[in-house]
C-alpha cells in the first residue's frame, strides 16, 4: 500500500512555515478566481458565443408556395411557414431553408428555436410597396420614430419576445432596397419612420451570422432590450450617400458581440444607443457588457463607431479592439447632449488602425435633437472613464474634438500609445487638437494633445498604472 505524500513532508512542519504556506495557497486560488471573474466580462463576451447549432427538422420555402424570380411576392409563404414551425419549439426547434433565387416579400416574423437559413445565391428581396410593411408603436424608450413623430414600419424581418434564434445562412443575401426609402426621406414624403432591415426586441440568444446585408432603409440590424446577441462574419453595405443608415446597433442591449465583419455605410458603420431622453430615462435600460472585435469600417457621414447620442438609459462596459476604420467622417465618436441624462463610461478601445478618417476622435456635448419638449434640462450625462490606446491613423484632417459642457465636462480621458500622421501636419494652421470642458492624461501621443488631455492625472489613470 502506498502512502499519499504531501510536498511539505520532505520539510520540518513549524507553524509560521504553514501560515506562509497557507497565505500562498490563497493567493494562488484568489488570483485564480480573478481571473475567471474576468473572463466573463466585456473584453471576453465574444468567446462565449456559440455556432448555430443544428435543428432536427427542416423545410423549404419552396414547400410554402414561394417563388424565387424576384417578382412573385412571398409574404404569405414566409408568414406560414414560421406559423408551422412553430410547433417544433418544444423538439428541438427547426430550420427555415432558402434555396437560391430571389424571394421578394414584406415584413414578416420569426419564431423561437428557429434558424433561418439562407444558401448561397439566395436573396431575400424587401417589397419596395409601404403596403406590405406592417406598422409599430415606437419602441417605449424612444416615445417616437426616428424619422419622424408616431408609429414606425415594422422591419423587414422581426423578432420580438424570441429565444433561441439563428439567421443565418452560406453568404446569402438580404437586399432591404433601400432606395425608395432614402428619396422618401430626402424629399419629406415619408408616413411613418423608416423600417430597419433586421430587428430584434425583448430576445435573448440571438445569432446572426455568414450573411451579407445590403440596402438598409435605415438601420442593418438592430438589437434592442436584448441579451446574448452574438453577430460574426457578415458584411453590411450601403450606399455613401444614404441617408442616416446605420449598420449595426446595440440598443439597451447586454452581452453583445459584433465580430470579423465588413461594415460600409452613409452614416454609422456600428452605434450603440440606449433611449432617448425622458423615454430612455424612464425605461432604464443600459447597453452594457459589449466587445467589438475584427471589424472593417467605413461610415461616410458618420463615424466607423459611435455612442449616442440617444444614450439615456446607459451605456457601459465597451471593448473595442482589433478594428480598421477607413474614408469615414470621423473614426471614434461620442455624443450626448443636455436632456439626455445617462452615462457613456468604461469605455477601452484599442489597437486600432485608421486611414483617410475626418476626425479620429470626437467626443460633443452638444450633439442631437430631442423626442419632443418633455426632456429634463437639467439631466445631464456623464462621460467619463475612457480609454483610448494602442492607436495608428493615416491622412487624418482632425486628431481630436473633445467637447464637454461646463455642467457636465468629460472625466478621466485616458490617451495612450497613438500616433497619428496629419494631413495639415507642419502647417500654420495646424488645429490637431480642439478641447473644451475634458479633462484626463495621456502618455506617448503624436501630434501632442491638448493641455486639457495633458494636465490631469485621472484617477482612471492612476489605477491603470497601478
Amino acid at each position: 500500500m502506498f502512502t499519499s505524500l504531501s510536498p511539505l513532508s520532505f520539510f520540518p512542519v513549524t507553524p509560521v512555515l504553514s501560515v506562509i504556506v497557507f497565505c500562498q495557497v490563497a493567493l494562488v486560488l484568489l488570483l485564480a478566481l480573478s481571473c475567471l471573474i474576468q473572463s466573463n466580462g466585456a473584453g471576453n463576451v465574444c468567446d462565449l458565443g456559440r455556432r448555430p447549432s443544428s435543428r432536427p427538422h427542416s423545410v423549404s420555402i419552396l414547400e410554402f408556395g414561394a417563388v424565387g424570380d424576384g417578382k412573385t411576392l412571398n409574404t404569405l409563404a414566409f408568414q406560414n411557414a414560421v406559423f408551422y414551425l412553430k410547433s417544433f419549439a418544444d423538439k428541438g426547434g427547426a430550420q427555415l431553408y432558402v434555396p437560391p433565387g430571389r424571394w421578394l416579400t414584406g415584413s414578416f416574423n420569426l419564431t423561437s428555436h428557429l434558424t433561418l437559413f439562407l444558401e448561397k445565391d439566395a436573396v431575400i428581396l424587401a417589397s419596395q410597396d409601404p403596403s406590405h410593411w406592417q406598422v409599430a408603436d415606437p419602441l417605449p424608450s424612444y416615445g417616437r420614430g426616428i424619422d419622424l413623430t408616431g408609429k414606425r414600419y415594422m422591419s423587414l424581418i422581426n423578432g420580438y419576445m424570441l429565444h433561441d434564434v439563428v439567421v443565418t445562412g452560406d453568404n446569402g443575401t438580404i437586399d432591404g432596397q433601400g432606395l425608395f426609402w432614402w428619396d422618401r426621406f430626402n424629399s419629406h414624403s415619408l408616413k411613418y419612420s423608416r423600417p430597419h432591415l433586421v430587428e430584434f426586441v425583448s430576445s435573448e440568444n440571438v445569432i446572426v451570422s455568414n450573411l451579407t446585408f445590403l440596402n438598409a432603409p435605415e438601420y442593418t440590424i438592430h438589437s434592442v432590450y436584448c441579451s446574448h446577441v452574438y453577430i460574426h462574419r457578415v458584411t453590411a453595405n450601403t450606399s455613401p450617400e444614404s441617408p442616416y443608415t446605420v449598420g449595426i446597433v446595440p440598443d439597451s442591449s447586454d452581452n453583445v458581440c459584433i465580430q470579423d465583419s465588413t461594415i460600409n455605410m452613409g452614416y454609422d458603420a456600428i452605434s450603440l444607443k440606449s433611449g432617448w431622453d425622458e423615454y430612455g430615462i424612464s425605461y432604464a435600460r443600459p447597453t452594457a457588457n459589449v466587445q467589438i472585435r475584427g471589424v472593417h469600417l467605413r461610415a461616410a457621414s458618420g463615424s466607423s463607431i459611435s455612442f449616442g447620442s440617444e444614450m439615456s438609459g446607459g451605456i457601459s462596459d465597451v471593448v473595442v479592439l482589433d478594428a480598421y476604420m477607413h474614408n469615414s467622417l470621423s473614426g471614434i465618436a461620442f455624443r450626448t447632449t443636455k436632456g439626455r441624462g445617462g452615462y457613456i463610461k468604461e469605455i477601452d478601445v484599442s489597437n486600432i488602425h485608421m486611414v483617410n478618417v475626418g476626425t479620429a476622435f470626437l467626443a460633443n456635448g452638444s450633439f442631437g435633437t430631442h423626442p419632443d419638449s418633455g426632456f429634463d434640462e437639467n439631466a445631464f450625462p456623464l462621460v467619463s472613464h475612457i480609454r483610448l490606446h494602442d492607436i495608428v491613423g493615416e491622412n487624418i484632417s482632425i486628431a481630436g474634438d473633445f467637447f464637454g459642457t461646463e455642467e457636465s465636462p468629460f472625466t478621466s480621458v485616458v490617451l495612450s500609445n497613438i500616433s497619428l500622421s496629419m494631413t495639415n501636419s507642419g502647417s500654420p494652421d495646424d488645429d490637431s487638437w480642439r478641447c473644451l470642458y475634458v479633462e484626463g492624461s495621456s502618455e506617448s501621443v503624436v501630434p501632442e494633445p491638448c493641455y486639457e488631455l495633458m494636465s490631469f492625472e485621472s484617477s482612471y489613470g492612476r489605477a491603470e498604472a497601478l
